[in-house]
């Protein structure tokens, strides 16, 4: 009977092993390595460009699961003669999902435009390894170039409240930014009026600077 067991037992492990090989011979080799550039592709964008210049980490969840569901969805029906145009329809209607009733910044939106984007290319390129990896090098590349500062100054805004509100009419423009620039250290090139409150003798202001 132990020896019924055991062979039984055998039979089972090598048609569950079998199961399994024929599960990974159904992905072919093409599918692994477009999943590697694609991981690699947006790796770099979350990782060293988004969190290099803004310092936030909320997001990564989001992305790279919008990434990798993006990339599997769009390669199995790539696979069922999925035209490109109901490719894009598919990035539209996940694109807009995630954030329907939440508010999201324009920088974050355009981030999740571009990990999105990533997955479709890798998945429904009709081109190699090489090419598919060139095309996601020219989008990383221009999407680097313009979060650097070689094209233009890198402008940031920050609510204040001001006090002084002698200083907010519109002649003494330039004594505000010199005293915005005094008390807070910050390169402040410009201003804007929010509110005024003549009760509390207060002003609500966005200032603008440059790093």
């Amino acid at each position: 009977m132990t020896i019924l067991q055991q062979v039984t037992n055998l039979d089972t492990l090598q048609t569950i092993q079998a199961s399994g090989f024929q599960l990974f011979d159904k992905l072919s080799t093409k599918f692994f390595v477009r999943l590697a550039i694609d991981l690699i592709s947006t790796t770099i964008l979350v990782r060293l460009i988004y969190y290099k210049t803004y310092q936030k980490s909320e997001q990564f969840f989001t992305f790279f699961t919008f990434n990798i569901t993006i990339f599997l969805i769009t390669y199995l029906l790539n696979h069922v003669e999925m035209s490109m145009g109901a490719a894009f329809g598919l990035f539209a209607v996940f694109s807009m999902l995630r954030y329907r009733t939440e508010s999201i910044s324009t920088r974050d939106m355009t981030y999740l435009f571009l990990v999105i984007a990533i997955g479709l290319l890798s998945a429904v390129s009709k081109g190699g390894w090489d090419e598919l990896s060139a095309l996601n090098f020219i989008l990383l590349s221009v999407t680097a170039l313009l979060e650097s500062k070689w094209l233009i100054k890198k402008e940031h805004s920050k609510e204040v409240l001001y006090e002084n509100i002698d200083l907010i009419h519109a002649e003494k423009r330039k004594e505000l930014i010199e005293d915005l620039h005094l008390r807070t250290g910050l390169n402040v090139h410009r201003v804007e009026i929010q509110s005024i409150d003549f009760l509390k003798d207060a002003t609500r202001i966005i200032i603008y600077y440059f790093d």
